[in-house]
């Protein structure tokens, strides 16, 4: 979840000082983006963006599922300091950006990266959001959104459906555990970053304790008058951002119920199908978890949890741990989050390659 208490953890200059080559040499491959409705209900467009070189080869996918505790977001890729333009960077470097000491030191590697760089294509979704809309139907979109790719999306946009990677932070690496049993295509590969498999243990169906989170108390009436009811899948599109509804219902536990639709007294028997931690086979993709140690929004043992259940069914996984961070990484120790960084972008790469 973005909150404003939350500020995006910089990963520390010398990854800002390759971002500056990024963004000068990205204009090199002609990377395009086009906005596309993969669904309409009820008059109602959900949007993606495609990201991918301008030309017909046949490329391979990485899906971006955005977080905000499926309240908040938005598919834009763009936003400045955000690790969505890390991920960008990669895609249009085709997984050939290794991000070394003699990289950042030498901004013509990274062009070189660029220019040898076999292309891969990026492709971010908005879903309908909550308290509007509810968590099955919420659901419902991301498995639209796979069956798009499969199909229209992958004729449109010359995509290869075998070959797909999601990626996805917070609620939207919830999100992405998701894919890994209900969606069609199955993904190669998941990369959950301090995402969640549990919707109704302790840590989100009772209040918050975190000072930052009870820094001012939301009334009932601020959280709704944020809200008139429409639905929506862009946050930006709400009177209010959505930041009062997130904050009232961590405050009182309220989160599980409200987003889900169920009554408290039955989610417990309704909510299975919805949770990753309950959903977990042998068939699974392989999965590359990141977490921090200190996140006070979405535990660390949340990603704990996810890995015992992947080694007791065999899936092939890894947890990465980022000491003392916070959420979105805040305090932790800018080399390991760039190591970090560096062990997804091999894990994406492998996994696209892979037949």
């Amino acid at each position: 979840m973005r909150l404003p208490i939350f500020r995006v953890f910089s990963l520390g200059l010398f990854l800002l000082f390759s971002f500056a080559f990024i963004d000068s040499f990205a204009a090199e491959i002609s990377f395009k983006k086009t906005t596309v409705a993969y669904r309409e209900i009820d008059g109602h467009k959900i949007l993606a963006d495609v990201y991918r070189p301008q030309d017909t080869t046949i490329r391979p996918v990485i899906v971006w599922i955005h977080g905000g505790a499926l309240i908040t977001g938005n598919r834009d890729l763009e936003k400045p300091e955000d690790i969505t333009r890390l991920l960008l960077a990669f895609a249009k470097a085709g997984g050939a950006l290794i991000m070394d000491d003699r990289d950042l030191e030498k901004p013509e590697d990274i062009l070189l990266a660029f220019a040898k760089a076999r292309g891969c294509a990026v492709v971010s979704i908005d879903y309908r959001l909550a308290p509007e809309t509810k968590l099955p139907d919420i659901i419902s979109d991301i498995e639209e959104a796979f069956r798009w790719l499969a199909g229209d999306g992958a004729k449109q946009f010359h995509l290869d459906p075998r070959r797909i990677v999601v990626v996805g932070e917070s609620a939207g690496g919830y999100l992405t555990l998701v894919t890994g049993y209900r969606v069609r295509p199955k993904p190669k590969a998941l990369v959950a970053l301090y995402g969640y498999g549990d919707l109704i243990g302790d840590w989100y169906s009772k209040p918050n304790p975190y000072p930052r989170y009870n820094l001012s108390k939301i009334s009932r009436e601020e959280a709704e008058s944020q809200t008139d009811g429409t639905v929506i899948s862009d946050s930006d599109e709400r009177k209010g951002e959505g930041s009062s509804i997130y904050m009232y219902y961590r405050q009182n536990g309220l989160w599980p119920e409200e987003v889900s639709g169920l009554a408290r007294s039955t989610i417990a028997d309704q909510i299975t199908p919805f949770e990753p931690i309950r959903n977990v086979t042998p068939s699974w993709p392989p999965t590359l978890l990141i977490h921090g140690t200190q996140d006070t929004d979405v535990p660390y043992e949340q990603s704990e949890l996810m890995a015992k259940q992947f080694k007791e069914k065999g899936v092939p996984s890894t947890l990465i741990p980022i000491e003392h961070g916070e959420h979105l990484f805040e305090g932790g120790d800018p080399q390991k989050i760039r190591e970090a960084y560096q062990a997804m972008g091999e894990f994406i790469k492998e996994h696209l390659n892979s037949e």
